[in-house]
């Protein structure tokens, strides 16, 4: 099966676990390899790391998609931190994944790789930063599905992080989102290619996964922003409307980068998120974080509306949340850097962390 190694960086380093690996819901991994990338120099006390969590498609290569970030005196700052991003599990940039071999039979997982939660990411990222000697992170920070797993670092490891940033995310998946991911794989399954996932490196199930992307951008954009740049302007000898266009477009780049079985693992994955499971009431297990969390909410955002990251204020002591006025909708964390940015080096500076008293 295609590995995507050419859409790897070359910087890209690898860490392969000594042990068998067990998801949460009880499944065994056999070994587990991880994709990451570093920037910046780990200082002698082990003390100036930040974590950046990747988002549904993203890889560890933060500086490709979260590009306008890193800069001196900017959120990712490479002479000051040293930032680490990888490449979650079940992804297919590098980390064991549907694509990965399972030693166990000899050939790739497929579908059978095993149902994984976000709690499994982050506990394979604990398992690098382990291998790397690295036990305190001053801050977390992602958004949509990197908003999930940032959140997670909070309640599984408190004694390694030490503030949190998740963005333009929710503390358990709603029905809309689930809805939207189980419509997205349906569209997968459909495609006459996929044949139940055991589907051809050279005729993988393409059309599926494109109009999954296609709707998944739809979610990802706002009514405002798919008017104010599309409206019902015709493009082409063929008198598509250019919002077509632009859809078509979005689902061929996906399909060139990104595997079907990867897409379908990954949104289940978004879907089982509920930072309550197996820890009791919901409102209750948000108050007992007990680290500083700045949250980020996208006014725009109609896949994780704003009054999901008002309910993780409401309940989480010592958080804050901050908005983001743009019509950009979810993307907006990808499409107005320079604000984000500023908004995490500030948190990062200890401006916004004085307003938390120690605990």
């Amino acid at each position: 099966m295609r590995a995507y190694t050419e859409l790897i960086s070359n910087k890209t380093h690898y860490f392969d676990s000594t042990e068998s690996y067990t998801t949460e819901l009880g499944a065994l991994i056999p070994s587990v390899r991880v994709a990451y990338r570093t920037w910046g120099t780990l200082n002698a006390a082990k003390d100036n790391v930040i974590l950046i969590c990747q988002a549904l498609t993203g890889s560890a290569d933060a500086d490709a998609w979260w590009e306008g970030m890193f800069s001196p005196g900017g959120a990712f700052d490479e002479t000051s931190d040293f930032i680490i991003c990888s490449n979650v599990l079940g992804s297919c940039y590098g980390t064991t994944g549907p694509l990965s071999v399972n030693p166990l039979t000899g050939r790739h997982y497929g579908p059978d790789f095993p149902l994984i939660t976000i709690r499994d990411m982050v506990h394979v990222q604990r398992l690098l930063l382990a291998g790397l000697g690295i036990d305190r992170v001053k801050l977390a920070v992602g958004a949509s599905l990197g908003g999930m797993q940032v959140l997670e670092w909070g309640f599984l490891y408190p004694d390694v992080v030490q503030a949190l940033m998740p963005m333009g995310a929710s503390g358990r998946h709603s029905a809309w989102c689930i809805g939207q991911s189980e419509a997205q794989r349906q569209a997968i399954y459909a495609d006459r290619d996929w044949n139940n996932g055991w589907y051809d490196e050279g005729h993988p199930p393409a059309r599926g996964l494109s109009a999954a992307r296609m709707m998944a951008m739809c979610t990802y954009r706002s009514f405002e922003n798919f008017q104010s740049r599309f409206g019902r302007e015709v493009q082409g000898s063929k008198g598509a409307f250019k919002v077509e266009s632009y859809l078509h477009h979005q689902g061929r780049k996906l399909v060139e980068r990104f595997d079907a079985n990867t897409y379908v693992t990954l949104t289940k994955a978004m879907d089982l998120h509920d930072l309550s499971r197996g820890r009791g009431e919901y409102e209750e297990v948000l108050r007992s974080l007990p680290i500083p969390v700045e949250i980020l909410s996208i006014n725009s955002d109609i896949l994780y509306p704003k009054e999901e990251q008002e309910e993780l204020a409401r309940f989480i002591p010592k958080s804050r949340i901050l908005y983001l006025d743009e019509p950009y909708g979810h993307d907006a964390f990808l499409i107005d850097v320079e604000k984000v940015s500023r908004m995490v080096r500030e948190f990062l500076d200890g401006r916004l962390l004085q307003a938390y008293p120690a605990a």
